[in-house]
């Protein structure tokens, strides 16, 4: 057998528990919720396109008052493992539960903003806490 061939064989319980043992904190943190990310049926950040219709699914990592064009909004990056987007509620100056930890599902049309991708007003779900 070839080096090639072995090297292609999945990792054994062994290698996996050194794998887990030596990532950060950040990495099994990434590697967990995009677990997540396929238990809910979301798209993964990564892959969603310009004015797409999608459902994503992930932890806020932070939670902004950013008023734009003179009216309030809430803004939230939304991680998922795979790569963030922007979640952002027009008109709004809190809402209960949306905060930084809080893991979320989202539903809406993908846009772009200076450069990174933003979900405007969309529809969501808070994942309760025993979840997380």
């Amino acid at each position: 057998m070839s080096s090639e061939t072995s090297s292609a064989r999945p990792q054994g319980r062994l290698r996996r528990m050194f794998t887990k043992l030596s990532s950060s904190n950040e990495e099994l943190n990434a590697e967990q919720l995009r677990q997540d990310v396929e238990q809910t049926g979301a798209i993964p950040i990564v892959s969603c396109g310009d004015r797409q219709e999608v459902t994503v699914s992930g932890t806020l990592r932070a939670v902004t008052l950013r008023p734009r064009a003179g009216v309030p909004a809430l803004e939230a990056e939304l991680f998922d493992g795979t790569d963030a987007l922007d979640v952002v509620w027009l008109g709004r100056r809190s809402i209960v539960g949306i905060e930084p930890g809080r893991k979320l599902i989202a539903h809406g049309r993908i846009s772009h903003a200076r450069g990174r991708r933003v979900l405007f007003n969309p529809r969501y779900e808070l994942r309760p806490h025993g979840q997380e």
